[in-house]
């Protein structure tokens, strides 16, 4: 992952990146997310960006940890959110089973598929037994650089494809969405719920 420009794009655009996210109904996600959980679950938001679904998760009464690789957006969140949001990378998360969710919208599709398998890794082991992970990502075959940061992009089939010989986690669910925000409803994203 070029994870320099990635989180310097972040750094750099944060503000801007937080008024265009912070209002965006992803709410039929997170519902279908929070299915997997019981009342008061734990989750790790990771890769928070603006806050937006913290505070929603925060709201409803769940107990949540919040992490981005960003040092602005943790700023950022935190303020909007009210609890304190950790700057870290994907590849330093280490817990193990901690969490009976873990939200991953749209933010580890920044990690190269090199990368990936590991994180995913890390993920899993950061769960509960039958905890469940919530990740999206562009819909497509892309890899590389775009618009100033690092995507991997994904189908259902390539997706089952680049998990198939990893036994801790399985899909439970995936659908695909247009994109909320206004004047990107053409863009397709791939939402997948993997349960451990």
């Amino acid at each position: 992952m070029n994870t320099v420009n990635t989180l310097s794009y972040y750094d750099e655009m944060a503000k801007e990146f937080c008024e265009n996210t912070v209002n965006a109904d992803i709410s039929a996600q997170r519902d279908r997310f929070l299915d997997y959980l019981k009342d008061g679950a734990s989750i790790l938001d990771f890769g928070c960006g603006s806050g937006r679904d913290t505070k929603a998760f925060l709201d409803l009464g769940y107990k949540i940890t919040a992490i981005d690789g960003s040092s602005e957006l943790c700023k950022v969140a935190s303020e909007y959110t009210g609890i304190e949001v950790k700057n870290m990378l994907f590849q330093e998360l280490d817990d193990i089973e901690k969490y009976d969710g873990i939200w991953a919208c749209s933010s580890i599709l920044h990690v190269s598929k090199k990368e990936l398998k590991s994180v995913l890794e890390k993920m899993a082991n950061a769960l509960k037994d039958g905890g469940v992970i919530y990740t999206s990502f562009k819909y497509g075959n892309f890899e590389g650089e775009r618009n100033g940061r690092y995507f991997s992009d994904f189908t259902e089939k390539s997706f089952l494809e680049y998990i198939s010989d990893f036994s801790e986690i399985a899909i439970a669910d995936s659908w695909i969405t247009s994109d909320v925000r206004p004047g990107r409803g053409e863009e397709k994203w791939l939402n997948l719920i993997l349960k451990k």
